[in-house]
């Protein structure tokens, strides 16, 4: 087993994970010309300089350091002479450094930095790799290593077995996002994402997820999809280690040092005690370890736009950010709870048919898993639902804009 592990910077992480069999983080400046998979605002504040030194560190440890250009749209800049400077600009000072692999999802860029430059080349999420034919296709571009999409492809085992059959290069599984299965919006956030951390892109980092506002209020509307979510519980790693995958990938960047190091634990030794949405909540914690002065910082680069929203609308964002950090805190008695240790077995359904081949509502096995396994809280979800629904209204009208 091998681990790749996001990267908040921290220097106390580099030791967090000590012991376990982690082979690389991956992570990026807090905005650079491509972007990334983040928005800048929910990413730690790291330059070029605090990168350089912590890839440093990173090698003195024994691990490599993946660097992202994993942005899904770079809206065609990279068709233009001055936005192939700038991009391979970035690319001559991540080999500078001494940056170990880049995760991409463009074919451009993968040939780019395969004629070019020394990194391993992973490629990410963001693209799509939900079929045999487009694994083979970025085997033959001369990618090391693709991360399949996990939206489509975590829970179906006779897919996983033929795409381990049909290709070499390395194959990597995203073991705890928290995506619906087979989500429609995933084309949509991906690009909405990408911009938002993007240098020069004319949002200047300003970005209201409305993905993300709509699915966590599903969510709690109905609670199955926190179970028909993406997730591999680590119990059950043993199922995709007998067709032949060993590359796991943890998420998320914005999570504190505690929190990832008790994730690698899990994954790692393939057990968890606990609430299951520790592992799998990218929010699921009161302190992300930013002081409140950063906190403040951050709201005003990014999110403050009085010209274009109204301050007091930006509000609810403040208070939706603040209920998601209480979905599965590790601090008092969360409002949503999925005791791990009750799910043994769940994952055995899958094994015999593909979800791709039934209609969810008439299999209802992750209906009856969630109706025994998910208990919410009754006030918070009245709460939340109320608030998600305002800011839904407000945004789909228009009235969230001045």
């Amino acid at each position: 087993m091998k681990l790749s592990v996001a990267c908040n910077f921290d220097p106390a992480l580099i030791g967090a994970l000590k012991g376990f069999p982690v082979y690389e983080l991956y992570g990026k400046t807090t905005a650079d010309i491509i972007g990334g998979g983040r928005a800048s605002f929910t990413l730690p504040s790291t330059g070029k300089r605090k990168l350089e030194k912590y890839v440093k560190k990173v090698h003195e440890a024994g691990m490599g350091f993946n660097y992202l250009i994993n942005a899904s749209c770079l809206e065609n800049m990279e068709s233009t002479r001055g936005g192939q400077r700038a991009i391979r600009e970035l690319l001559d000072w991540l080999a500078a450094i001494g940056v170990d692999a880049v995760t991409l999802n463009h074919p451009l860029l993968l040939k780019m930095v395969k004629k070019g430059y020394p990194f391993q080349t992973r490629i990410g999420v963001f693209a799509a790799v939900n079929t045999v034919q487009r694994a083979k296709f970025w085997e033959g571009e001369g990618a090391d290593c693709i991360c399949l999409e996990d939206i489509a492809v975590n829970r179906d085992f006779e897919l996983l077995a033929e795409m381990r059959r049909a290709v070499s290069c390395d194959l990597q599984l995203l073991v705890n996002n928290h995506c619906f299965y087979s989500c429609a919006m995933s084309g949509t956030h991906m690009n909405m994402l990408s911009h938002a951390s993007q240098s020069k892109h004319k949002s200047k980092g300003f970005y209201v997820d409305y993905c993300m506002v709509r699915c966590t209020g599903d969510k709690l509307a109905n609670p199955v999809n926190f179970i028909r979510a993406s997730w591999i519980r680590p119990e059950d790693l043993t199922h995709y280690r007998a067709l032949g995958y060993e590359n796991f990938k943890i998420v998320e960047r914005m999570s504190p040092t505690w929190l990832l190091a008790l994730r690698v634990k899990a994954y790692a030794e393939g057990k968890y005690d606990g609430n299951l949405l520790d592992l799998v909540q990218p929010y699921g914690h009161k302190d992300a370890g930013i002081g409140n002065a950063t906190k403040a910082a951050r709201f005003l680069r990014y999110l403050l736009r009085p010209f274009a929203v109204n301050p007091l609308k930006m509000n609810k964002l403040r208070k939706i950010g603040e209920m998601q950090g209480m979905l599965s805190s590790l601090e008092g008695a969360p409002p949503v709870v999925i005791e791990n240790a009750e799910m043994d077995g769940f994952i055995e359904r899958f094994k015999k048919q593909r979800c791709a081949d039934v209609d969810c509502g008439s299999c209802r096995h992750c209906h009856t898993v969630a109706e025994r396994h998910v208990k919410v809280d009754p006030a918070f979800r009245h709460e939340t639902l109320k608030l998600y629904a305002d800011l839904t209204e407000e945004l789909e009208t228009g009235r969230f804009w001045k």
